[in-house]
């Protein structure tokens, strides 16, 4: 009797310990679901975190906005040798800096959203490969918001309005011109700009010579007396005359003797200046147009005269 109650007892005891192991097994088990659920949603949480270093934004999940321009193309950006008044480096370019009003305002971006600023120089006309290759995020490069570029790439903005002028010389004949039909002799505007191709050919009788590659050759080519007048946005017209006295700027915005379009959007189009990304990176897109929201006229305006007053001698 005492040997059954003893076998009883130890059936009953190993019972009992198999039966805690098991439940330990399956609590372990919810515990580890329970953990890992809270760790996807805290994940899902942080992705859905737009200030979480972009890491929900597309291009800078790394916390690094690359931004391609020029760097040749004053006062929007230019290159210099050191990393005075702001500039970053060229990450292209080794031992060069960039600077200007696209790096200036890149810079508050990345600041308001905790992104590191990067730059890389490229071509004019390798902006739109360079979105398309991942190259580089965004193009802050003084681009005008035209329905053509628009249908390469998405645009945020405007970032700048940019008024359409002129500029000659101040022993040109042209100088004293109070319309663009006014103006005679050769003329010519940067390649792949709206200058260019839109406004150039309304001036009746112009001399239009091939385009410019690069807006400096633009001015050059003014300087150096190879054209009589050339077309471009008031920006680079003004950094241009604040390094020399000789040039002219005409200006001839809201007169009867300006350039035409055909509507006040076709307008707009041309002279609201935009930061383009590769077509579907709405939230890439969204925090631009985000930021900018937050900018008027006023302050576009004030910090381009910022960046004319610091261009250095290109």
């Amino acid at each position: 009797m005492t040997r059954r109650l003893l076998a009883l007892a130890l059936a009953l005891t190993m019972a009992l310990a198999l039966a805690a192991c098991g439940g330990n097994s399956g609590n372990t088990a919810g515990s580890d679901t329970d953990a890992n659920t809270g760790a996807n949603t805290a994940e899902n949480s942080g992705t859905s975190d737009s200030s979480d270093s972009g890491s929900a934004i597309q291009g800078v999940e790394d916390g690094v906005l690359t931004v391609g321009m020029e760097c040749t193309y004053a006062p929007y950006n230019w290159t210099q040798t050191d990393d005075s008044n702001g500039a970053v480096p060229i990450s292209n370019n080794p031992g060069s800096y960039a600077n200007g009003y696209d790096v200036m305002i890149a810079q508050r971006i990345c600041d308001e959203y905790g992104w590191e600023l990067e730059v890389m120089a490229l071509e004019w006309g390798g902006l739109t490969a360079g979105l398309q290759s991942g190259t580089i995020d965004v193009a802050i490069a003084g681009q005008s918001m035209t329905a053509e570029r628009m249908a390469e790439v998405d645009m945020a903005g405007p970032y700048y309005y940019a008024t359409i002028v002129c500029v000659t010389t101040a022993d040109s004949p042209n100088a004293s011109a109070a319309s663009i039909q006014d103006l005679t002799g050769a003329c010519t505007a940067q390649s792949g700009t709206i200058w260019y191709d839109t406004c150039l050919p309304q001036i009746e009788g112009a001399e239009i010579q091939s385009p410019a590659d690069t807006a400096p050759a633009m001015v050059m080519a003014l300087q150096s007396g190879t054209v009589d007048f050339i077309c471009t946005d008031l920006p680079t017209a003004s950094a241009a005359a604040a390094k020399n006295d000789d040039l002219v700027i005409l200006n001839f915005e809201g007169t009867d003797g300006d350039f035409q379009f055909a509507t006040e959007e076709e307008r707009a189009e041309n002279v609201n200046i935009g930061m383009s990304v590769v077509k579907g990176n709405t939230s890439l897109l969204d925090a631009l147009n985000s930021y900018l929201s937050t900018m008027t006229a006023d302050d576009f305006n004030a910090l381009m005269d910022e960046a004319i007053a610091v261009q250095p001698e290109i």
